[in-house]
């Protein structure tokens, strides 16, 4: 038989612990806010930004690709955080509001 040492196991106990989500699964209302309004402001960058470099708004073409770039920064965690909260409320196996961190 093999020797385990389980001084230094991380039990399920432990990370029921460090997580306030996993206890009673409420949505965090504050995160879910955060993520929706970086999916919106990065939706909106990446179309005004499109928009400003092919019509030269507000200055030249590398304007608009600034504000592209800035959209899709913004837009890719807000995808991310959404797409989980969505799953969660759904209920789907594997999601959980406790995936989003605390702000």
């Amino acid at each position: 038989m093999a020797y385990v040492d389980h001084a230094f196991s991380i039990t399920d106990e432990d990370i029921m612990m460090d997580n306030t989500y996993a206890i009673n699964n409420k949505p965090p209302i504050k995160e879910i806010a955060l993520a929706v309004s970086l999916l919106v402001f990065g939706v909106v960058g990446i179309v005004l930004g499109i928009f400003m470099a092919v019509n030269h708004v507000g200055g030249d073409r590398a304007h608009g690709m600034f504000f592209a770039i800035l959209g899709a920064i913004l837009f890719l965690p807000g995808f991310y955080y959404t797409r989980i909260a969505y799953y969660a409320y759904k209920g789907y196996k594997g999601f959980s509001f406790s995936n989003i961190p605390p702000v």
